[in-house]
């Protein structure tokens, strides 16, 4: 297995942890896809995977990369894990980058300084990334700066980035999501046939189940720091088992479907917030005093399982 997440928990000083005994794996040629508001818990999970957390931060459990624990990595391990084995797609590709540099240094530098490769060569392979993610003129691009490219051109540049040093992993966290309709379609179209040619794992971070389902191979619905509900994506989106998977569905606009939207009532929880039971019954309309009282154990459900009381027998 590419990546697998074993009972994995992280606090921070909350009176709950950021990630409670998450559990989850990556295949090779395989996109798994983390749903979820803000505040959920998906970046922390993605950010662990490269061992990016708060200095203060108590983790515990299995982050396993090609069978090595990441948790138990020491420098030199780590740096290698970062710089070719697994790399990151961030939300705001602006923020990825220099605004003072220019795009051939941005692509470059990691592979001059972290691999060694001559400049020549390094410079040929920024030029054949850009060339493989779809850019015009690469020439002229590695010349220019990030303010002088659009959205879409520089979400380009961070995934001709990340596949730079060839890695096996992709992390993809929110990264359509600051991108304008058409933009996102060709992001995710650009992932896909890169992903698809490289046989490369993806874990997909988006806030939009629709966008997952359509996206992905398999789902984890997850709320306050625990997974829900795990499933197919075609089946999670068909016939979703846990109240707040189904909920995040109903208040996604739908042109098909007359009905107003239903927003989920409540808030999303804070780390200040603790739970005896399960995390989503002050907001879940089916709950009753068992799922205040006891947190659910996941139970099967179809291709997967989702933690619910409601579905015990």
């Amino acid at each position: 297995m590419l990546l697998s997440v074993e009972e994995l928990t992280v606090e921070a000083g909350g009176r709950r942890p950021i990630l409670r005994e998450v559990s989850l794996t990556v295949g090779r040629g395989e996109i798994v896809g983390l749903v979820g508001e803000s505040g959920s818990g998906k970046s922390t999970i993605a950010r662990s995977v490269l061992r990016l957390l708060p200095q203060r931060a108590r983790v515990s459990g299995r982050v396993l990369v090609e069978g090595d624990d990441v948790l138990a990595m020491g420098p030199e391990a780590l740096r290698g894990l970062r710089s070719s084995t697994v790399s990151m797609i961030y939300q705001d590709p602006r923020s990825s980058l220099n605004p003072v540099r220019r795009i051939g240094d941005f692509l470059t530098e990691r592979m001059v300084h972290t691999l060694g490769r001559p400049k020549a060569q390094a410079r040929a392979t920024a030029l054949e990334l850009l060339a493989a993610v779809g850019m015009r003129d690469p020439e002229a691009r590695l010349r220019q700066y990030p303010h002088e490219l659009s959205g879409g051109m520089l979400q380009r540049v961070v995934v001709a980035a990340a596949l730079a040093a060839g890695p096996s992993l992709l992390l993809a966290d929110e990264a359509t999501s600051a991108l304008d309709v058409t933009t996102q379609a060709e992001t995710l179209a650009l992932l896909r046939r890169v992903q698809a040619e490289r046989g490369l794992g993806m874990l997909f971070i988006t806030h939009d189940l629709h966008l997952a389902a359509a996206f992905c191979d398999r789902v984890h619905v997850l709320y306050a720091g625990t997974i829900v509900e795990s499933r197919p994506a075609k089946e999670l989106f068909a016939d979703p088992r846990h109240p707040y998977t189904q909920g995040l569905l109903a208040c996604t606009p739908d042109l098909g479907d007359p009905r107003p939207i239903r927003p989920v009532p409540g808030r999303p929880p804070s780390l200040d917030d603790a739970f005896d039971g399960c995390p989503f019954a002050p907001r879940c309309p089916h709950a009753t005093g068992r799922c205040e009282s006891a947190r659910p154990e996941p139970v099967t459900a179809g291709g997967g399982a989702a933690a619910c009381h409601l579905l015990e027998p």
